[in-house]
């Protein structure tokens, strides 16, 4: 029997632009604000599937593979905090309506294939800080970063030596 892994699919944040949102972050928010995320590890989640068997994996990946959709722009320009879940997040002021048909359709697929998904609305964000248990003062508007959209990838996530890591499974490519 297979061991299942804990997977997700998800938007990859170009390398440039996670070093520059590695300095803004720490521009911007105190050591104490909260655990900041791994310049490696900035994604934006568009469908969490949890612990997925390899057949299933499978499935997930037939799916995925058959979606057409064109690529997108995409800007980070609104930041939060969510006291409840102590996260500090980074995302979009207006999602564009690729990035939100995307979502809307992997999480559907997921929960098709018997992946569970939140009930709560979709908010594409990127993880800054953790075990955020403060109020954090938010940075002023006029920051902000663009990056064309052409790709999705399906992530493991691992725990190692006391981290996680995001490690790439699979990517498929927008049209």
């Amino acid at each position: 029997m297979s061991e299942s892994k804990r997977l997700f699919f998800a938007l990859e944040i170009p390398g440039d632009v996670q070093q520059h949102i590695v300095r803004w972050r720490a521009e911007q928010f105190p050591v104490e604000a909260g655990r900041p995320i791994a310049a490696a590890n900035l994604h934006i989640t568009l469908a969490f599937l949890g612990d997925v068997s390899e057949e299933k994996q499978r499935i997930l990946a037939a799916q995925a593979s058959r979606i057409a959709q064109p690529g997108f722009q995409l800007r980070l320009d609104d930041a939060g905090h969510w006291p409840r879940s102590r996260v500090v997040w980074l995302g979009p002021r207006q999602a564009p309506r690729g990035l939100l048909q995307l979502a809307n359709l992997l999480r559907a697929q997921a929960a098709r294939s018997g992946c569970a998904q939140s009930p709560q609305p979709f908010h594409p964000h990127v993880t800054l800080l953790r075990n955020a248990q403060h109020r954090v003062a938010l940075p002023p508007p006029g920051f902000g970063w663009t990056f064309p959209v052409d790709a999705f990838v399906l992530y493991e996530s691992l725990f190692e030596q006391g981290r996680t890591r995001y490690k790439p499974v699979d990517r498929w490519l927008l049209k």
